[in-house]
C-alpha cells in the first residue's frame, strides 16, 4: 500500500514507518522536521503540521491509508495547544482522507481516554470514556478518538488503538524523565502494594497498527472499534520502573511514601506552577501519582482475536534490547 503516517519522526511513528517499509509499503511521513533515521530507512518526508489542513490534505492524496500518530503528548502545557494539535489536527486528517478518498485510517489513541483516577483491573473495551480527567492530553486524545469512530463509514473505514505506556529503545518521554529523577537522588515511589500495570514494548506496539491497517476496509467487522494494546504481562509498578533503571544501568529505587502524601505534594506543586505561570513540567502533578498509585492493565482479547495481535517482543527480551541500546 501507499502509506501517509503522520508523526512518524516521534516514537510510536518511525518504528511504524520502519515495520511498513520493511514489509513493502510505499510510506510517508508528515514531520514537522527532518528526521535522518526515516531517510535511512527509506520514507519520504513531507513537511508540515497537522494544524494546517491544507498540507495534511496535499500529503494525504494518492495515498491508500493513513495511520495518525501525530499528537502533542506529556501531561502539561496550555489546553489551546493540546485542542489543536489532538483535536483540530485529527479533524483535518479525517476531513482529508474523505476528500482524498482514502479507505483506511488507524488512529493512535491513548487507554488514558478511559482512566478517570480509579483502578482499570484488566477492563475491555466496554468500560466507558473518563468523565472527568486530570491533564489536557487525555482529555484531547478522548475526544479525537471519539472523533475518529464516529467517522467510521461506508466510505472510510477506521480504527483507534491504544497502546500503553509503549517503551523501548528511543522512548522519548518517560524513560528520559524518570533516569533524570533518579539521577535527583531524592526520587521515591507511592506505596501502592499489588497495583499492576501493563506497558507495551515499542515493537508490539506498531506492529498492532500494521495489523489493524490490514484488517480495517470500510464495512469490514473491526471497522468503527478501538482496541487496547498492552504486552500481556501485567506488572507491579516498583518492579516496572526499577526493571527500566536496571536495563539503563541505575539502582534500584528503595524509597516508599505514603500515597496521600504524594497527593498532596502534587497538588501544591501544580498550584504553585500555576500562580507562578511556569511552562516547564513539573516534577509530580496529579495525573503522574493516580497512574503511579492505582492499577491500570487491560483484556486484550479484542486485539488478539480480531486483529490477530500477539506482543511478539516479551518483557525479558524487550529490556534486553533496551539494555543493549543504552548501553550503545
Amino acid at each position: 500500500m501507499k502509506v501517509l503516517v503522520t508523526g512518524g519522526g516521534g516514537f510510536v511513528g518511525s518504528a511504524v514507518c520502519r515495520m511498513l517499509v520493511a514489509r513493502g509499503d510505499e510510506v510517508f511521513a508528515l514531520n514537522r522536521s527532518r528526521y535522518p533515521d526515516l531517510a535511512a530507512y527509506g520514507v519520504a518526508q513531507i513537511a508540515g503540521d497537522v494544524r494546517d489542513g491544507e498540507v495534511v490534505l496535499a500529503a494525504v492524496r494518492g495515498c491508500d491509508a493513513v495511520v495518525h500518530c501525530a499528537a502533542a503528548a506529556g501531561i502539561w502545557g496550555p489546553a489551546r495547544l493540546y485542542e489543536e494539535v489532538n483535536v483540530g489536527g485529527t479533524v483535518n486528517v479525517l476531513k482529508a482522507c474523505l476528500r482524498a478518498r482514502v479507505g483506511r485510517l488507524v488512529h493512535t489513541s491513548s487507554p488514558s481516554v478511559v482512566f478517570d483516577g480509579r483502578d482499570l483491573d484488566g477492563v475491555d473495551e466496554s468500560v466507558p470514556y473518563a468523565r472527568r480527567f486530570l491533564a489536557h492530553y487525555p482529555r484531547t486524545k478522548a475526544i479525537a478518538e471519539r472523533l475518529v469512530l464516529g467517522a467510521n463509514s461506508d466510505l472510510l473505514g477506521t480504527v483507534a488503538l491504544r497502546p500503553h505506556l509503549v517503551w523501548g529503545p528511543g522512548d522519548p518521554h518517560f524513560l528520559p524523565r524518570l533516569m533524570k529523577a533518579a539521577r535527583r537522588g531524592t526520587f521515591a515511589l507511592p506505596r501502592a502494594p499489588g497495583k499492576r500495570i501493563d506497558a507495551v514494548y515499542v515493537d508490539n506496539a506498531a506492529e498492532a497498527h500494521l495489523l489493524a491497517l490490514d484488517a480495517i476496509a470500510p464495512g469490514s467487522d473491526v471497522s468503527g472499534r478501538a482496541y487496547f494494546i498492552g504486552q500481556g504481562e501485567p506488572i507491579t509498578h516498583d518492579r516496572w520502573v526499577n526493571a527500566l533503571l536496571a536495563a539503563a544501568g541505575m539502582p534500584a529505587v528503595t524509597r516508599r511514601v505514603p500515597a496521600w502524601s504524594a497527593h498532596m505534594a502534587a497538588r501544591a506543586v501544580e498550584g504553585a506552577y500555576r500562580v507562578a505561570r511556569v511552562r516547564a513540567e513539573p516534577p509530580i502533578t496529579r495525573l503522574l501519582v493516580r497512574q503511579a498509585t492505582t492499577a491500570h492493565w487491560f483484556d486484550l482479547s479484542a486485539a488478539r482475536h480480531d486483529l490477530g495481535y500477539v506482543p511478539r517482543v516479551g518483557m525479558i527480551e524487550g529490556m534486553k534490547r533496551l539494555q543493549e541500546h543504552l548501553s550503545a
